[in-house]
């Protein structure tokens, strides 16, 4: 009877909301042609109902993530007279020349949760962090949302959870969130990212999508109205001083999901039954996205995550050995030499360690973040930054050698050295040639797409036989004479994107399409036909993970943690095993039967066979 009396009370205390609107806005995408001013218009439209009691902002806020971008969008929204809660989208984290600090800069927060009537409202964003990959909830975003529901002294509060993705399989986790939510008293997920009204059902979850604030083909821009009243939802489009359309309700009510769910789609893990052999020796969490690879020295692997500490652990046992905390996260891949253990920070510098106790050799302070991979060779340390610059260093000292200022965007990817010449691609559609002993600039190239998005930038070029070759989104392979950056060939035959690796011995260009194929080319100024083509069957892939070799086995791992091995010389799978179903970062390799992965659920795991295939 107790408990009757306590739903009814439940029921009546939701039933009977007060009611209020708000408007939404989404994907604004400042940095397109008309962005600007269909923001203006929309804030100007918002400000004149006095009924509007605040606005969400459900990501995409920018084009690029640049901070003139975010500045220029925070200067409107800040035009807004009532409060408003906004979280980032995927062209705010991906593309981000600050490893996505600026908006926490800027903002202050890239989540938000508070109180509105009877209602809590929780904001959460799935990046992608830095990397090419599908929608992630971090590891650290998912404790933050553990320890606010453990909080609430209402376990029954109504939710309204605002996100950016479609609560599906565009988000790699979209299961870790979902179970959340249907244990939790969720009305509704909003969210944005298809720039289009729509009604959404996730395991009997309520969604709903709403316009993008561009104006598209029309005249101007819109966002969506959203009132609670009589129990119920509404959401209405939104022309500013033209008229308001109602496309959707929703009823406000308890809510059930276990008993309603009756199928679950969830990720598939049956392939490691297929390869036993194939084991996780150990596994270490550091709860925290780690959107960097792992090096190794000795019995020690060395990485960075997004709380900004670099570890080293211990090769056998995956134990701590020492940790370094630098002032922001970490996206840069490291390069170890000696006793040297160089990387860059979001924090603007870059450091250099001792890799046997972690103690500080050196920092070079920069002009803004640090996201791009160094390399060492003849005792430089060769490293782009997001401050437009590449420089050269000493590696023992840290002293500047030379600076490269010539660049119109950040620099992410880790550069190639061949012959006295520094060679890698930027986010300004160019890929340039330094001379590694000056850093004046040899040559650069531009691909016929105009664009940042279709930057040679991600990918981790790779040379052989006075031949660079590169991977980039335009979905064209790349081989250009490293003399002079004269295209030997150029093919979008493959549909390639970001990925390329090369044999260990130089002779053949490993790339892989994005549609279930890895193949092989013999490595040559003219494009010949693959010496081998495996279908994989990976399906629609478009991982920036890199292809590497060790001792005739190439590695891959796919945008949803299928880690592939193949021989190098026939391409034959040998083995496959699935660890995360989210982004791998390039796989570090050991040896032919002994790799490191990390990746964004934060974890970095030794994979062994156990037996020689």
């Amino acid at each position: 009877m107790k408990k009757l009396f306590l739903l009814i009370l439940i029921l009546t205390n939701l039933t009977f909301p007060q009611q209020f609107k708000f408007a939404w806005l989404t994907d604004i995408h400042i940095g397109y042609p008309t962005a600007e001013e269909d923001l203006r218009s929309s804030i100007n439209d918002i400000n004149s109902f006095s009924d509007i009691s605040f606005t969400i902002v459900s990501g995409d806020i920018t084009a690029t993530g640049t901070l003139e971008e975010l500045s220029l969008a925070k200067t409107i929204l800040d035009d807004l007279k009532k409060p408003y809660f906004i979280i980032p989208g995927n062209h705010d984290t991906k593309w981000s020349e600050s490893g996505c600090t600026d908006f926490l800069k800027l903002w202050g927060n890239d989540r938000f949760v508070f109180d509105y009537d009877k209602f809590l409202f929780i904001g959460l964003h799935e990046g992608p962090r830095m990397r090419m990959a599908d929608g992630y909830f971090a590891p650290e975003d998912l404790q933050w949302f553990d320890s606010l529901i453990a909080s609430l002294p209402n376990s029954n509060k109504p939710i309204i959870f605002v996100t950016h993705y479609p609560l599906d399989e565009g988000i790699a986790d979209w299961y870790e969130m979902l179970d959340r939510l249907k244990n939790i008293n969720t009305q509704v997920v909003l969210f944005g990212h298809g720039h289009t009204n729509r009604v959404y059902n996730f395991e009997s979850i309520p969604g709903v999508m709403s316009r993008s604030n561009l104006r598209a083909d029309k005249e101007i821009g819109g966002y969506t109205i959203t009132e609670i009243k009589n129990d119920s939802i509404y959401f209405s489009e939104r022309t500013p001083n033209k008229e308001t359309k109602l496309w959707h309700q929703l009823p406000l009510q308890q809510r059930n999901y276990e008993a309603l769910v009756k199928e679950q789609n969830r990720p598939d893990y049956s392939i490691n039954q297929k390869y036993p052999d194939v084991i996780s020796a150990w596994k270490f969490n550091s709860g925290y996205t780690i959107g960097s690879s792992a090096v190794t020295k000795d019995n020690s692997v060395f990485f960075g995550d997004a709380s900004g500490n670099f570890y080293s652990l211990n090769l056998s046992d995956g134990s701590v050995n020492w940790k370094f905390k630098t002032q922001n996260a970490i996206y840069s891949t490291a390069a170890i030499k000696d006793n040297y253990v160089v990387f860059g920070s979001a924090d603007s510098s870059i450091y250099c360690l001792n890799s046997d106790d972690g103690k500080l050799k050196w920092s070079y302070k920069t002009n803004a973040a640090v996201l791009g991979c160094p390399i060492i060779e003849d005792d430089m340390v060769y490293i782009g930054g997001s401050d437009k610059v590449f420089r050269a260093l000493d590696f023992k000292t840290g002293k500047l050698i030379w600076e490269f200022s010539g660049l119109n965007g950040f620099v992410e990817t880790k550069p190639a050295f061949y012959d006295d010449k520094i060679l890698f691609g930027a986010w300004d559609e160019y890929f340039y040639c330094l001379n590694s002993k000056t850093g004046k600039l040899n040559w650069k190239w531009k691909g016929n797409h105009s664009g940042i998005f279709y930057s040679p930038a991600a990918c981790w070029p790779v040379v052989s036989d006075g031949i660079v070759f590169f991977a980039a989104p335009d979905r064209k392979l790349t081989a250009l004479d490293i003399e002079t950056g004269k295209e030997f060939w150029r093919t979008g035959k493959y549909q390639v994107r970001e990925t390329v690796g090369l044999s260990e011995n130089g002779k053949k260009l490993f790339i892989r399409t994005m549609n279930d194929t890895i193949l092989a080319l013999p490595v040559s100024d003219k494009l010949k036909d693959p010496l081998w083509i495996t279908n994989c069957g990976f399906g629609y892939d478009i991982s920036s993970a890199q292809i590497v070799e060790k001792d005739g086995r190439i590695f891959y791992p796919t945008k949803n943690g299928m880690i592939f091995s193949l021989a190098s010389e026939t391409g034959k799978i040998i083995w496959q095993h699935k660890i995360t179903n989210g982004y791998v970062n390039t796989i570090t390799a050991i040896s032919k039967d002994e790799i490191i992965t990390t990746d964004f659920d934060g974890r970095v795991n030794l994979i062994k066979v156990l037996k020689n295939k």
